[in-house]
């Protein structure tokens, strides 16, 4: 029986019929985990995926359903790699999902430079206040600013993990849209695909996925925004489906 930490509890991952391990003080993901694990291009059979910032390793877990590659997640909060590891354990996935507690930034020389074929990420959103106080505990602070990477850090390990033709694929906020595509093309990604997150009609958007080629052809295609909410406040159809269970429309090619 897997052990359960302090105030850790189980969670389901409805669509793939999996469970996580998560705790409310150091770390739970968010819907921008789902979004991001959806909309990567994932390898079916062929190739490896390694997810960076990896937190409770709620990416791999989801990615796992959907591919039978091998799939590394590297993650730096020993407390959260441990919880991972705990929870890929718990699905008998141990042959298919690693984690590694560690540096991205020392990735590409621990797990292969220019080998892989899909790498994603969901790094520290905010930027580390300049006076150095984060009214949070240390995990939380860890997982949402750029106090151990930042995001040049993450799309140039990104890059060097990354074969030929390979994919990366990022979530972020729009404030940051700029500076992800600026650093895509320094480090040889290019933008490929683009998603606008809207909470609901009439709000603008909170989030954006992009994914990128490494050395691709320049063509940027914006896909159809996704909102979150109704005007009942409920989850979309589309949202309902990415949570738990089907396909939805935008990975149907």
């Amino acid at each position: 029986m897997t052990e359960l930490k302090e105030d850790e509890r189980l969670d389901y991952l409805l669509a793939e019929e999996l469970r996580i391990i998560q705790s409310p003080t150091v770390f739970s993901f968010s819907l921008d985990a789902v979004l991001l694990a959806r909309f990567a291009s994932v390898p079916k059979t062929r190739g490896s995926i390694i997810d960076l910032c990896s937190g409770n390793g709620v990416i791999p877990l989801l990615m796992s359903a959907k591919t039978s590659v091998p799939i590394t997640g590297v993650e730096i909060q020993e407390r959260l790699c441990d919880m991972a590891v705990r929870s890929i354990q718990y699905n008998k996935l141990d042959d298919q999902i690693k984690m590694v507690n560690g540096d991205l930034k020392n990735a590409p020389e621990l797990l292969g430079m220019e080998k892989h074929t899909l790498i994603t990420c969901n790094p520290p959103y905010f930027l580390t206040p300049s006076d150095g106080e984060l009214n949070m505990n240390e995990h939380v602070a860890i997982a949402r600013h750029e106090i151990k990477c930042t995001l040049e850090d993450c799309i140039r390990s990104s890059s060097r993990l990354l074969k030929q033709g390979g994919k990366a694929a990022f979530v972020h906020r729009p404030g940051r849209l700029l500076d992800i595509l600026t650093l895509m093309r320094k480090y040889r990604v290019e933008p490929k695909r683009l998603r606008f997150v809207y909470p609901k009609h009439g709000k603008e958007a909170n989030t954006v996925l992009v994914e990128g080629i490494k050395d691709g052809a320049p063509d940027l295609k914006i896909l159809m925004p996704l909102y979150v909410y109704d005007e009942k406040g409920e989850y979309t159809e589309e949202v309902r489906t990415l949570l738990y269970g089907g396909e939805p429309p935008f990975l149907r090619r």
